[in-house]
């Protein structure tokens, strides 16, 4: 038997042994909460239609949905949605009087008061807020006894490329990570009647193929070269049989006792878009610039897009492995052990690694540095995919005891496979970042699920010159381990630095770019002043030698078709903001400054929550329709964008930054939409992880 079809077995088996042990998780899903102990029907998703656009830079999402009180008495409906990757609230809106009304953004104990005011005298009214970096709580009420209530959240996010590839998560899983939420409360994650899911993606450069891992029966079509639109409707999901369409989909239920109809979607598994560019692109650096009429101010987006010139890594490493068994993990532990056993594999010779395992306490899988020979891997795999999830989350004894003894005469890299969630010993961000950096090593991260602690593993990475890497049990795991190790195997770009001469430029985010690992884009968001003629110098370390990078172009006078830039802008400077919170406590400066970004600029943070109240009622309170204003211009933008053909919005055509092309992946297969192929992956599944690269003080 050929190589070829022998690892395409292999694939086939790894995935039905994956498929297996997830399907024997218990997955906890979006949906509406009910109490427990409620003796009352819940109320029904009767319908959630999801609108993605994707464009180069960020995305939108606008979630519909409608709600159905089957009781005999109105009732107050509470969806919990898990939060996205960046993401940020811009739009809330219930359908009063069959009318769609937009909600405002205020401080959250004033939004807080007005609805439970407004629920005390019986009329309409709908409340969003966040909870921390778990979740997006939605209230409406009421909903009338044996009536429908229709709402929509529209939230943006970031949206970067990869060596080549974009990624799109719609996060439907719920994290397990809030104990006693989830004994107080029961999710309905069942949408009874039609379910769609519409991605539409627009790029400046030519897209060669889609995949959805865990939604095989999605329509994929190519409307051009940098245009494509992917579609998942439970109506429409398949022409093939019904045994055929439940085998294919685990989303959608046969017929049941508990009377849920034949073709119910249910809310517990994400929904995962990859996209690849074309090979052979140009490194590149791209603008995208608003400028509102009358305004001097505008805001920009600059993405660096970096050509292949960072040379390989040779030398042999010792990896640690630090992985999370606790209990809020038992849905995701399968595919931690998938990602692990595959990162073990690509261990070269010559290198070593230890795995440390932590729950309520920290304990060694193996007795010290283990060389990376085939049969120590095979032994060590063996192990790793026979864990069992367990405990509490003593995260900072894990990474303790990963972190001695380290061998001062090698390079050192420590993986850490978590969600972050710290509930036993030392448990703030601080205790966290004072441990690294009193240690010669660079964390990389694998951030698990949703609801994960994202901003604390965000913030442990950035502190030793690490990356973290989203995962998610519908992801493609080979894919994502295959994206750390090109990485790895690759000298990092060390002490980034952006310089931008000839226009006035300010506020920055983010304010440290610090190293950008093989593959990865530079993108920066800031305000500028005036127009004209600009110098962007990079400059960075890489292997202890000092490169340049130089190029030319204009900022542009006025106007631009993406307003969006001012939100996201904002919600970076708040992120950056809520960091320092998360770090030195509560500020009343910094709280102070998320509260003002949030009121002008229509976000829901930690500190703000936005409220939907009748039209008239808006004016009793005294509260200005500012985040409506602001979305009636970025939908008028969104509609002149697609009215036309997307363009490149490369800056730097007349004096290019690089002269070589972009990382990418060997394309070999899967164009047309379907899966990138075999060929796609060949290539780089040799590739053993390079060594670990030491951080330069």
């Amino acid at each position: 038997m050929g190589f070829r079809n022998r690892f395409q077995r292999l694939l086939a088996t790894v995935a039905l042994t994956f498929s297996a042990l997830t399907a024997t998780q218990h997955s906890l899903a979006a949906g509406l909460m009910t109490p427990v102990d409620s003796n009352l029907p819940p109320l029904q998703i009767r319908e959630q239609h999801v609108t993605v656009d994707v464009e180069d830079g960020y995305a939108i999402t606008e979630v519909e949905q409608v709600f159905h009180n089957p009781n005999d008495q109105d009732l107050e409906a509470y969806y919990r949605f898990p939060v996205p990757e960046k993401g940020t609230v811009a739009e809330f809106t219930v359908w009063i009087d069959d009318k769609p009304v937009i909600g405002e953004v205020l401080e959250k104990e004033q939004a807080r008061q007005v609805y439970e005011q407004e629920k005390a005298a019986g009329r309409e009214a709908g409340l969003t807020e966040k909870d921390s970096y778990k979740a997006f709580d939605v209230k409406v009420q009421p909903v009338r006894a044996g009536q429908d209530t229709r709402v929509r959240l529209v939230y943006m996010q970031p949206a970067s490329v990869d060596t080549g590839i974009g990624r799109y998560v719609y996060p439907l899983e719920e994290g397990g990570v809030d104990e006693k939420k989830l004994a107080f409360w029961t999710a309905n994650d069942s949408v009874e009647e039609h379910f769609s899911f519409t991605l539409n993606l627009r790029s400046g450069y030519p897209v060669d193929a889609l995949r959805l891992p865990k939604h095989p029966q999605a329509q994929i079509q190519q409307l051009g070269p940098q245009q494509w639109q992917v579609t998942l409707d439970n109506r429409t999901a398949t022409g093939s049989s019904e045994e055929e369409t439940n085998s294919e989909n685990p989303n959608f239920t046969p017929p049941a006792a508990n009377g849920q109809p034949a073709n119910a979607f249910t809310l517990d598994q994400d929904i995962v878009v990859y996209w690849r560019h074309q090979q052979d692109l140009p490194g590149s650096v791209d603008l995208v610039a608003y400028k509102a009429p009358g305004k001097d101010r505008g805001t920009f987006m600059l993405s660096i897009t970096p050509g292949d010139d960072l040379p390989p890594i040779t030398t042999g490493s010792d990896w640690v492995f630090v992985l999370d068994i606790s209990g809020s993990m038992s849905a995701k532990l399968a595919t931690l052990c998938d990602g692990v056993s595959q990162a073990l594999g690509k261990l070269r010779g010559g290198d070593r690694f230890r795995i440390v395992l932590f729950d309520d306490r920290a304990e060694e899988l193996t007795s010290g540095f283990v060389d990376a020979t085939p049969n120590n891997i095979r032994q060590y795999t063996k192990k790793v995919m026979q864990l069992q999830s367990r405990g509490g989350t003593n995260l900072f004894g894990g990474l303790s005891l990963a972190l001695n003894p380290l061998d001062a005469d090698r390079p050192t890299g420590i993986v850490l496979v978590t969600d972050g969630v710290a509930n036993v010993g030392k448990t703030q961000q601080k205790d966290f970042i004072d441990l690294l950096e009193n240690h010669d090593v660079r964390l990389f991260t694998f951030v698990m699920g949703n609801s994960a602690n994202r901003p604390m593993l965000t913030a442990m990475t950035g502190a030793s010159n690490g990356f973290a890497i989203s995962v998610s049990n519908s992801d493609d795991i080979a894919g994502q381990i295959l994206n750390a190790t090109a990485k790895l195997t690759h000298q990092a770009m060390n002490d980034v630095e952006i310089d931008i001469d000839g226009v006035r430029t300010a506020d920055l985010q983010p304010q440290r770019i610090g190293s950008i690992y093989h593959g990865r884009q530079i993108v920066l968001l800031g305000h500028y002043w005036g127009d004209g003629p600009a110098n962007v110098t990079l400059r960075a370390n890489v292997a202890g030698q000092d490169k340049h990078y130089k190029t030319r172009f204009n900022f542009p006078a006025q106007g631009g078709d993406n307003p969006e830039l001012e939100r996201l802008w904002a919600y970076a400077t708040i992120q950056d903001m809520q960091q320092e919170i998360n770090y030195f406590g509560e500020e009343k400066d910094l709280q102070q400054g998320i509260v003002d970004l949030g009121l002008e600029y229509g976000l829901v943070t930690n500190y703000t929550s936005m409220v939907v109240l009748r039209d008239e009622v808006f004016a009793e309170y005294g509260i200005d329709r500012r985040n409506a204003k602001r979305r009636e211009i970025e939908k008028l933008a969104k509609a002149q964008r697609q009215a036309n053909a997307p363009t490149s919005n490369r800056a730097d055509t007349a004096q290019p930054m690089y002269t070589s092309n972009r990382p990418s992946y060997s394309s070999g297969g899967g164009g047309g939409g379907g899966a990138f192929g075999i060929g796609a992956l060949l290539p780089f599944l040799i590739l053993l992880i390079g060594g670990g690269l030491r951080r330069r003080r």
